[in-house]
């Protein structure tokens, strides 16, 4: 696919994803939907980690309003089934750790796309924002599924139906994302991180993601089970092996994905 409401690029094992409609705050419309959800894929056979950032001053002011016919008028159900749920499936779904770094507004559906991510790193002037029920909706693209599990039914239900900006420093300290930087430390930092990641055992970080994102709907013995299982199968890498033996002879391990 050819891309032209994005950009992507790997990079020493990092697949970075710019959303790029900066003149429309990087609104998702039909097309930038398509193409992240190709991108994502693409990432998850190319790279070891993938970041999702935004061009510009803004990550993502969410559905595009003016996308095809008058937004009153849209098909919100089909639209949703049709084009949202593919792309943030393949995110959630992405075999590589995944990053939002977030500078700028993140707001309604650009809100929620940032936190279906593995990990949501902002920089300190960064705001989200619900903004669904200032136009008479509810928050959609997984809004209330992450939203409750992220920072607890009291703080979401607050954040849903107010539709007050949240601070970056604020989602942090509520749990709704992973941390947030000083804004002159921001593209380094997101930098490093995912460099972390991308020298990292994949194959053990992959099976975080499964172990955890799977434990909300088991019981403690079928977690355990699950845990087994997973880690059985760590115990077969190559990584499993190199860190051990890297452990003991008391150097860094080199971690090769597999």
């Amino acid at each position: 696919m050819q891309y032209e409401a994005i950009k992507f690029a790997v990079r020493d094992d990092v697949a970075i994803l710019t959303l790029n409609r900066p003149d429309r705050k990087n609104a998702l419309n039909s097309q930038m939907r398509a193409e992240i959800t190709h991108a994502v894929k693409e990432a998850g056979q190319t790279a070891r980690v993938l970041v999702i950032t935004g061009a510009g001053g803004a990550f993502c002011s969410g559905q595009d309003l003016a996308d095809g016919a008058n937004a009153a008028n849209m098909d919100l159900e089909r639209v949703l089934r049709d084009e949202y749920e593919p792309m943030l499936s393949a995110i959630v779904d992405c075999p590589v750790p995944t990053i939002s770094a977030v500078k700028g507004a993140a707001a309604g559906a650009g809100a929620n796309l940032a936190l279906g991510a593995d990990i949501v790193i902002a920089a300190e002037s960064s705001v989200f924002l619900q903004a669904f029920t200032r136009i008479g909706l509810i928050p959609d693209a997984g809004g209330t599924y992450w939203l409750p599990r992220q920072m607890g039914l009291a703080k979401a239900m607050g954040a849903a139906l107010f539709a007050e900006p949240i601070t970056a420093t604020q989602a942090e300290a509520w749990g709704m994302i992973w941390e947030c930087v000083p804004d002159e430390d921001f593209a380094d930092h997101w930098w490093r991180r995912a460099l972390h990641l991308a020298t990292g055992p994949t194959e053990a970080y992959r099976g975080v993601k499964e172990a955890l994102r799977t434990s909300f709907a088991n019981d403690l013995p079928e977690q355990l089970e699950l845990e087994a299982r997973l880690q059985g199968r760590m115990g077969t890498t190559r990584d499993f092996r190199e860190g051990v033996l890297a452990f003991l002879e008391k150097r860094p391990a080199r971690y090769e994905g597999r």
